[in-house]
């Protein structure tokens, strides 16, 4: 049973939201009145060609957790490295329910070249902060397990300004145990609102989520997962005026997930892009229970 235990837990440490379960079925949420830290380190690289009209840059720093990077008009080649740190803490509200906390640093080195010659620019600074509620429905019996989450940021970085409570996330996750294989299946939805930034109005363009996933436990401390991910984004919006275009993305996920102990799990994550996009994402993900 610890197989079936463990494997779950890699599935959930996969997602930000529901990031970082323990190694019981039983145990989804975090206990009453326990504590959780939650920490990740995100690593992402791409590159660009052609004129670029504002398009973000979209950092992943979980499964459905994305940092939204606005970048410069006029670029005309780029290459990109961004590594965002995460820490956040869980507490269980019921047997049931847990409500959480997390905020993201990010270090982001740029180089771009274009009609006014090449350049090299580096950023870091605070970019997000969010409070979310975890929710379980029902357990993985007759019936598929069933998880709900909702999510609101508290602290959004703009290219010039900041905005508060302009960007909601809601999903829900269902999973059923065959030990020792776990199928899940993960759907998201991001609504961001415009906000001030300088002298206009900025609206990122909201996105779907779709992620079927498969782990399978190699031993009781080892698991490995794979899966596809599936990104509907609309387009952004600037001073109410379209920019760009509506766009999908198809990445393939890879991952390992090591249970040190119970309370205690290690996950490392591999995205790679199979259509839509020119990126790599790596996360190394980690959560101890006091």
């Amino acid at each position: 049973m610890r197989n079936k235990f463990l494997i779950v837990s890699f599935l959930f440490f996969s997602l930000p939201v529901l990031a970082d379960l323990p190694l019981t079925i039983e145990d989804l949420i975090t206990d009453k009145g326990k504590l959780k830290l939650d920490m990740s380190l995100a690593y992402t690289n791409s590159e660009r060609d052609g004129l670029e009209t504002a398009g973000p840059l979209v950092v992943q720093t979980g499964a459905t957790s994305f940092v939204t990077l606005p970048t410069k008009i006029g670029e005309l080649k780029s290459n990109t490295d961004v590594l965002i740190a995460t820490v956040g803490l869980r507490y269980g509200l019921t047997s049931n329910a847990e409500i959480y906390t997390r905020a993201s640093y990010l270090y982001r080195d740029n180089r771009s070249s274009g009609l006014s010659g090449i350049e090299d620019e580096t950023t870091d600074q605070l970019v997000d902060s969010w409070l979310g509620l975890n929710y379980q429905f029902s357990q993985d019996n007759e019936t598929p397990a069933l998880l709900g989450f909702v999510e609101a940021a508290l602290y959004e970085k703009n290219i010039k300004d900041t905005s508060s409570g302009k960007s909601t996330l809601f999903g829900m996750t269902t999973y059923h145990a065959i030990d020792p294989i776990v199928l899940s299946l993960t759907t998201a939805y991001r609504w961001n609102q415009a906000r001030d930034d300088g002298d206009i109005s900025y609206q990122p363009g909201n996105y779907l989520l779709i992620n079927p996933s498969l782990a399978f436990a190699v031993n009781d401390r080892i698991t490995l997962t794979g899966g596809l991910q599936w990104i509907n984004k609309k387009e952004d919006r600037y001073n109410g005026t379209v920019q760009g275009f509506r766009r999908t993305s198809t990445d393939m996920t890879l991952g390992f997930g090591y249970g040190v102990a119970k309370g205690n799990t290690l996950n490392f994550s591999f995205n790679t892009a199979a259509s839509g996009q020119n990126r790599a994402d790596l996360r190394l993900n980690w959560l101890y229970a006091f």
